[in-house]
């Protein structure tokens, strides 16, 4: 198979996987409640670097429309509300609120890939030492 061809065939598929449909659905759902915030500093910054993920207020940007990334962004979201969201915040069994500033503390959240695509969640060394102080003020720590 000639160069041509492969490129043709790459083409073909990257416009076919556009069609199927996981990955698309991005309505976000009503806000149901939400945690008693410590300060508006914490939940700013919260807002920044993680309500993407972990709430209903998800922004979904033109990249997160494109297969095969909208699977991995569509999953990532799915799977960042069902452990810990701040829109269903008492309502939702698994919230795991004690956890919270731990996985930032300890640099596992945000997720390594999201800060190079939204610049607010770059946050500086003194912006996460807050975060992780007020995310343990307002949901207590493991």
């Amino acid at each position: 198979m000639n160069k041509t061809k492969i490129l043709i065939s790459i083409i073909v598929l990257a416009i076919l996987i556009q069609f199927i449909p996981y990955g698309k659905n991005h309505t976000n759902p009503a806000i149901i409640s939400t945690p008693k915030w410590d300060s508006p500093r914490t939940k700013k910054l919260f807002a920044n670097a993680c309500a993407d993920c972990h709430s209903f207020e998800t922004k979904w940007p033109l990249y997160s429309k494109i297969a095969p990334i909208s699977w991995l962004v569509y999953s990532d979201v799915q799977e960042g509300r069902d452990h810990f969201n701040v829109s269903a915040w008492g309502v939702q069994k698994r919230n795991k609120g004690d956890e919270a500033a731990s996985e930032v503390k300890e640099g596992d959240m945000p997720m390594f890939m999201y800060p190079w695509m939204h610049k607010k969640a770059r946050l500086s060394a003194q912006q996460r030492a807050d975060l992780v102080a007020g995310l343990k003020a307002t949901f207590g720590d493991k």
